[in-house]
C-alpha cells in the first residue's frame, strides 16, 4: 500500500501556526500564517518547477502517506520555523528561471538534523523528479498514454489464444517437488527392472502408478463376513466386470481385454471374495488375518479388509471376528500405449454407469464408495470452473467499493468514474501481464487461477492513492501542473510498495515447487503491468476527468445569475460550492485523530495491547507447532466430489497398513558371500526394527534362494553353485524374476526385497517414516535404495519447510534492502522487519487453528505476508520516527491520523478481492482466502495497534 509524498513547499516570513482543514480524503493540520497576503495564490501556467528540496530529504521530514498530510514545521536545525509561503526568500529551483522537468536539477544535499539522524535521498529524490516530469506529460497528453496501453493490452491480450483448454495439468509435475530423492529413485527402477502386466501383474513392483478402480464397500451392519453381503457385494462385482464400452467402429472393450493378468486370469480385485465365489462353502467365520491359508495358497488380505476386529492366534495369523468394511481392486494395463488408452477409456465409461449399477441393484446391506486412477485428475480439472462465476462477483464488489469510496456529494469532485477505470486498469494489468506470459509459454496451472482476485484488491490501491492526491491540486489549476504535482507526491510511493510486491513474488521461483513457480511468475509480472498502467492508463483517464472538472466549474461560475442558485442546489445538494483553491477532507482521518489515536495511546490502553500481542505471539508460537505440513492432494477436489467419502472411508477403515516398500541393491554384490549375505540381513532387520515397519510382510528373494538351495543340499557359498542354479528357482517361484536384474554377462546387477509400512497415518508420520528408511539405506554397509511410488508425494513434506523458509529469507531480505534504499532510515527497516516475522509467525500459527496445511497453496501466501507487512508497517513507523511532536503518544496519534485510513482502506480492499473465494467449493481456493484474510488482518492489526504502541515504549532507543 504506498505512500503519498507532502507536496513542494513555499517559505513565508510569518510565523506559523497549526490549524486544521477537512478534505475529501482525510483532515489536514495547516500552517497559516498571519498577515500573509499570499495566501490562495497560484503559480503561473507552464510547466512545473521542481521543489527546492523534496521532502524526503529533510530530517524532519513526515512519511509520505496514502491520504492527505500537511508538511510538517521545517525547522534551521536549533528548534526555530523557517519562514514559509510566497513571500520568502526562493531558492535557485524556485526562481522564474528554475529547470524544466527535462532539464538537469542540482543533486539534493543530505541534511542532518532531529536526534542526530543522517537522512540521503540520493535515490528517491531524482526518481521524484522523473515522476514530476512523467505526470506533465500525461497531463499534456492523455489520450497517446490512454490509448497506447489499451493497444498493449490487445496485442498481449492475444496470448490467451494458447490458453491451454482440452491439455490434461500433470499434478504431479507441477504439485510435487522439482528434483525429490524419489524420482531419481524411480528412474533407477524403471532402468534396472521390468514387470508385465498381460502376465505376471504385482502391483509392489510397479515403479509407477498403475490403471485401477478401486471401491470401498461399507457394510451397515457390525460386520460383513457373511454369506448375504458376500452375495451383494458378489452382484456388485459382476455388474462391474460385465460393463463394455462401446467404439465408433462398432467394437466393444471389455473387462477382460483391459484387466491386468497374472497368467492366464485377470487378478481378483479381493482375494477373499474370489475364493468364496468359488467355493461357497467356504467358512467366513474361521478367516486368519492378514494372511489366510487357503488350501494350501497364502491370501495376502491388508489392505483388502477394514475396521476389524481380531481374535486369538490361527494359522498364519489371528482369527477374524469382524471386518466393517471390504476393498475391490480392479487392476487395469497401463504398460503399452494402446493398452493405457483403453484402460482409460474403460474407466470413464466406469464412471459413468456406476451410479446405474447401483440403482439396478438396489443394494440394502452396504453402501458403496469409489475411486479411480484419472479421478484424481478429472476432479481437479473441474474444480477449476467452480471459480470461474467468482471471477465476476469479484468485478463488480471491487468495483462498488472504488465507487463507494470516491463519491462525493460534489458534481465538480466526483471520482466515481475514475474509481470504475481504476478497476478496468487492473483488469488490463491481469489480461497484459497473463497475455504476455502465455506467449512466452509459461505453464498456466489451476493455482494461477487465485492471481486475478489478488490482483484486484492490491491494483486499487494505487487508484485511492491518486485520487487523494488529486484532491490535494487546486481546481483552478493547469491540468498539467496538477498531473505534474500528484505524480510528484505518489511516483516513488507507488514504486516503492510495488518494488516490494513484485520482488516478493519472483523469489517464489526458487522455489522447488513448479505450481509456485508459476504462480508468483503469473501474479508478479501482473502486478508490474498493474503499477504500469497506473502511472499511464489511469493517469490519462484521471487527466481526461480533470478536464471534465475545469468545465464544470466553469459552467457554474459562468453562468445566468438566476440560475447561479439552481445549478448550485443541483450540484451541490448537501454543501456550498467548493474553493477552487481549498481541498476536502474525510471524516474516518478525524476519528483516527480525535478517538482512536487518543484511546490507543493512553495507559491503560497499552496495558492491554501489551497483553493481546502476548497472547497473540503465544498462540501464534504454538500454533506453529501444531501446522499439517504437505498437500493432501484429495483437496486439489471439490467439496462435492465423491472423492471426498472415498478418502474418509478409507482413512477411517484402511489406514493401518502404508505402502509397501521396495529395498534395492543397487550395486553388484557377491550374494554367495556369507559376509555380504550377513551384512544384508542385518540391514533388513534394522528396516523391521523400526516402528512403521511390519516384520511379518518382509519378502526378500536372497532368503528364498538361500533356502532353496539348501533344501536342495546345494552350497550357497559357491558361486558357480548360486548363478547357475537361478533359473531353476525363477521356474518355481517366478515372482522373484522380477526382482532380480541379471545382465548378458551372467552377472547379478541390482536386486531388491519389500518391507511393508505400518501406522502411517498423518503428514508428520509419512516425514518421519520416509526420513528413517532413507537413514538406514544410507548408514546399510550394503549400497541399498529405499522406493514407493507414494514417496514422489511424500516428498513434499521434506521439502515444503525447507522451501518456505528459503523463500521468506530471500524475500524478507530483498524488501530489507528496498526500505534501505528508499527509505532511508535504519530503525524503521528494523521495525519492518520485525513486522514482517512477527505476521508470518502469527499466519503461520493460526493456519493450524483453521485446518490449514502448510503446502506450496499456503506457502505462496506466507510470501505473500512480507509485502503486506511492509505496507502496513514500514509507513506507520517511519511517520512516527519523522513526526515532530513533542510527547511519544503524541507522535503515535499523529502517525495514526495520517495513516489510519490509507492503511485500513488497503486492508479492506484487498479483503473485498478474495472474499468471494470463501464460498468456493474447493480447499485450493478457500485456503487462499483464509490466509490472505489472517495476512490482513494480521497485518492491519500491526500497522494500526502493535507498531504505534510499542514505538511509544522504544522510541529512546531509536
Amino acid at each position: 500500500m504506498p505512500w503519498v509524498e507532502p507536496e513542494p513547499e513555499t517559505w513565508p516570513e510569518q510565523k506559523p501556526k497549526l490549524t486544521k482543514r477537512d478534505s475529501a480524503t482525510g483532515t489536514e493540520w495547516d500552517r497559516e500564517f498571519k498577515g500573509s497576503e499570499s495566501e490562495g495564490k497560484q503559480l503561473p501556467p507552464g510547466p512545473p518547477t521542481p521543489p527546492e528540496s523534496p521532502p524526503s530529504e529533510r530530517d524532519d521530514a513526515p512519511l509520505p502517506s496514502e491520504g492527505k498530510n500537511a508538511p510538517p514545521l521545517r525547522t534551521n536545525g536549533e528548534g526555530a520555523p523557517l519562514p514559509e509561503g510566497d513571500n520568502a526568500p526562493r531558492l535557485p529551483l524556485e526562481q522564474e528561471d528554475a529547470s524544466l522537468p527535462g532539464e538537469e536539477t542540482p543533486e539534493p544535499i543530505a541534511v542532518c538534523g532531529h536526534r542526530r539522524r543522517c537522512h540521503t535521498d540520493w535515490l528517491a529524490a531524482p526518481l521524484s523528479r522523473a515522476f514530476q516530469w512523467l505526470g506533465w506529460q500525461v497531463g499534456a497528453h492523455p489520450w497517446i498514454f490512454l490509448l497506447a496501453s489499451l493497444m498493449l493490452t490487445a496485442a498481449l491480450g492475444t496470448g490467451f489464444l494458447y490458453l491451454p483448454k482440452e491439455e490434461e495439468e500433470n499434478l504431479e509435475y507441477h504439485y510435487t517437488p522439482v528434483g525429490s530423492p524419489a524420482k531419481a529413485e524411480r528412474l533407477f527402477v524403471q532402468d534396472h527392472f521390468t514387470t508385465n502386466d498381460s502376465y505376471r501383474f504385482s502391483p509392489s513392483r510397479r515403479s509407477t502408478d498403475t490403471n485401477f478402480i478401486s471401491l470401498l464397500v461399507v457394510s451397515h451392519s457390525d460386520s460383513l463376513l457373511d454369506p448375504a453381503t458376500f452375495t451383494e457385494v458378489s452382484k456388485l462385482d459382476g455388474a462391474v466386470q460385465d460393463l463394455r464400452v462401446a467404439q465408433g467402429n462398432g467394437s466393444q472393450i471389455q473387462y477382460q481385454q483391459v484387466c491386468a493378468r497374472y497368467r492366464a486370469l485377470c487378478v481378483p480385485p479381493n482375494p477373499l471374495l474370489n475364493a468364496w465365489q468359488v467355493d461357497k462353502t467356504l467358512n467366513l467365520s474361521s478367516i486368519s488375518f492378514p494372511i489366510y491359508n487357503h488350501s494350501g495358497h497364502p491370501l495376502y488380505l491388508t489392505g483388502f479388509f477394514g475396521g476389524h476386529i481380531l481374535g486369538g492366534s490361527l494359522g498364519m495369523g489371528r482369527l477374524l471376528l469382524q471386518a466393517k468394511a471390504m476393498r475391490l481392486l480392479y487392476y487395469l494395463k497401463t504398460e503399452l500405449p494402446e493398452d493405457d488408452v483403453q484402460s482409460k477409456q474403460w474407466i470413464i465409461h466406469f464412471l459413468d454407469q456406476l451410479n446405474n449399477i447401483k440403482n439396478s441393484l438396489a443394494l440394502k446391506k452396504i453402501e458403496v464408495v469409489h475411486f479411480t486412477s484419472v479421478s484424481r485428475q478429472l476432479e481437479f480439472e473441474a474444480t477449476s470452473q467452480t471459480v470461474v462465476p467468482l471471477f465476476h462477483l469479484t468485478y463488480i464488489l471491487i468495483i462498488l467499493f472504488a465507487v463507494i469510496s470516491c463519491f462525493r456529494f460534489d458534481c465538480i469532485r466526483n471520482k466515481m468514474c475514475v474509481a470504475a477505470f481504476g478497476v478496468i486498469s487492473a483488469f488490463l494489468a491481469v489480461v497484459s501481464g497473463f497475455g504476455l506470459l502465455l506467449h512466452i509459454g509459461v505453464p498456466f496451472v489451476i493455482l494461477v487461477a487465485n492471481s486475478p482476485f489478488l490482483i484486484l484488491g492490491v491494483g486499487v490501491d494505487d487508484t485511492f492513492i491518486m485520487i487523494s492526491a488529486w484532491h490535494e491540486t487546486s481546481l483552478a489549476g493547469d491540468i498539467r501542473e496538477r498531473m505534474s504535482s500528484v505524480y510528484y507526491k505518489v511516483g516513488v510511493s507507488i514504486t516503492i510498495t510495488s518494488i516490494t510486491n513484485i520482488l516478493a513474488f519472483y523469489t517464489g521461483v526458487l522455489s522447488s515447487f513448479r505450481s509456485v513457480q508459476y504462480f508468483c511468475i503469473y501474479t508478479g509480472t501482473s502486478l508490474f503491468f498493474c503499477y504500469f498502467y497506473s502511472i499511464t492508463c489511469f493517469g490519462a483517464f484521471m487527466a481526461l476527468d480533470g478536464k471534465r472538472e475545469a468545465v464544470c466549474l466553469r459552467w457554474l461560475v459562468n453562468t445566468d445569475p438566476k440560475w447561479s442558485s439552481f445549478k448550485k442546489s443541483c450540484c451541490f445538494p448537501f454543501g456550498s460550492v467548493p474553493d477552487e483553491h481549498g481541498t476536502d477532507s474525510h471524516p474516518v482521518t478525524l476519528f483516527f485523530r480525535d478517538y482512536f489515536g487518543p484511546l490507543l495511546t493512553s495507559a491503560e490502553s497499552k496495558f492491554f495491547v501489551v497483553f493481546l500481542y502476548i497472547l497473540y505471539l503465544t498462540s501464534s508460537i504454538y500454533g506453529c507447532f501444531q501446522v499439517e505440513e504437505g498437500l493432501d492432494l484429495r483437496n486439489l477436489a471439490s467439496d462435492d466430489s465423491y472423492i471426498t467419502p472415498y478418502f474418509n472411508v478409507e482413512e477411517g477403515y484402511f489406514s493401518d497398513y502404508g505402502p509397501r516398500v521396495m529395498v534395492i541393491v543397487t550395486k553388484k554384490v557377491d550374494y554367495w558371500d556369507k559376509d555380504v549375505r550377513q551384512k544384508l540381513e542385518n540391514c533388513i532387520q534394522i528396516f523391521e526394527k523400526t516402528y512403521y515397519v511390519d516384520r511379518n510382510f518382509t519378502e526378500f528373494w536372497l532368503s528364498a534362494y538361500v533356502q532353496y538351495l539348501k533344501g536342495k543340499s546345494q552350497d550357497p557359498n559357491d558361486k558357480n553353485t548360486f548363478m547357475n542354479n537361478i533359473p531353476d528357482f525363477f521356474s518355481n517361484f517366478p515372482n522373484f524374476e522380477y526382482d532380480v536384474n541379471i545382465s548378458s554377462s551372467n552377472e547379478i546387477i541390482s536386486s531388491r526385497g519389500f518391507i511393508q509400512t505400518t501406522d502411517v497415518f498423518t503428514s508428520r508420520d509419512k516425514k518421519i517414516m520416509l526420513f528413517q528408511l532413507r537413514s538406514i539405506a544410507e548408514n546399510c554397509q550394503i549400497p541399498l535404495m529405499v522406493y514407493n511410488h507414494a514417496f514422489i508425494y511424500f516428498d513434499q513434506y521434506t521439502a515444503i519447510v525447507e522451501n518456505t523458509v528459503r523463500n521468506v529469507v530471500v524475500a524478507s531480505a530483498a524488501t530489507f534492502i528496498v526500505s534501505l534504499l528508499l527509505i532511508p532510515h535504519l530503525m524503521c527497516s528494523l521495525w519492518v522487519t520485525f513486522a514482517i516475522a512477527s505476521v508470518i509467525v502469527g499466519v503461520t500459527g493460526f493456519m493450524a487453528f483453521w485446518k490449514v496445511n502448510l503446502d506450496s497453496i499456503s506457502m505462496i501466501n506466507l510470501v505473500i505476508c512480507i509485502g503486506f507487512s511492509f505496507d502496513f508497517s514500514a509507513h506507520i513507523s517511519y511517520a512516527f520516527v519523522s513526526s515532530l511532536q513533542p510527547s511519544v503518544n503524541q507522535k503515535s496519534i499523529e502517525a495514526l491520523y495520517l495513516l489510519g485510513y490509507p492503511v485500513l482502506q488497503s486492508a479492506v480492499s484487498t479483503i473485498i478481492g478474495v472474499c468471494v473465494l470463501a464460498t468456493a467449493k474447493a480447499y485450493i481456493f478457500r485456503t487462499f482466502f483464509k490466509i490472505m484474510f489472517l495476512v490482513m488482518v494480521f497485518g492491519a492489526a500491526h500497522g494500526l495497534i502493535f507498531i504505534p504502541v510499542f514505538l511509544t515504549f522504544f522510541w529512546r532507543f531509536l
